[in-house]
């Protein structure tokens, strides 16, 4: 009679445990691509220029002008005033006041607000890069969507 051999199971668990470290990598690769990270700056090489913006809600949802302050600052932007207007917009939009549209892009991807919806309106009065006004569509947006 022929002795059955045993094989042992150590490289079948070190095979299953690199296989779910790869997923993860890849997973994490993938979730990248879909929403990269978006820079609060204005110039990369230069941490101090933060973009500056202010938030104007006119959505008629009370706190929704801080809670998008919250969401923005802990992201990096520097969020200077927050006001309400009784103007109630459909689409939220990102108002581009200094002609920088990368910096209003930014903004934009940061809030979930589609291209389409960044608007030129520049005003030399203002000391902020872009103003956030916030529509009756809030409820898609990043900040909203617990």
């Amino acid at each position: 009679m022929t002795a059955e051999r045993r094989r042992p199971i150590w490289p079948w668990v070190l095979i299953a445990a690199l296989g779910v470290v790869v997923v993860a990598f890849l997973g994490s690769l993938v979730w990248r691509l879909i929403n990269p990270p978006v820079s609060p700056l204005v110039n990369e090489d230069d941490p101090r220029s933060t973009i500056q913006v202010d938030v104007v809600n006119a959505s008629g949802r009370q706190g929704a002008g801080r809670h998008t302050l919250e969401f923005l600052r802990e992201r990096g932007f520097d969020v200077v005033e927050i006001s309400s207007t009784g103007d109630r917009p459909k689409r939220s939009l990102v108002i581009d006041r200094m002609g920088d549209k990368v910096s209003a892009r930014k903004i934009a991807n940061a809030l979930g607000i589609a291209d389409t919806l960044i608007v030129t309106e520049i005003d030399s009065m203002r000391f902020v890069r872009a103003t956030i006004m916030l529509g009756s569509d809030i409820d898609k947006l990043e900040p909203f969507l617990d």
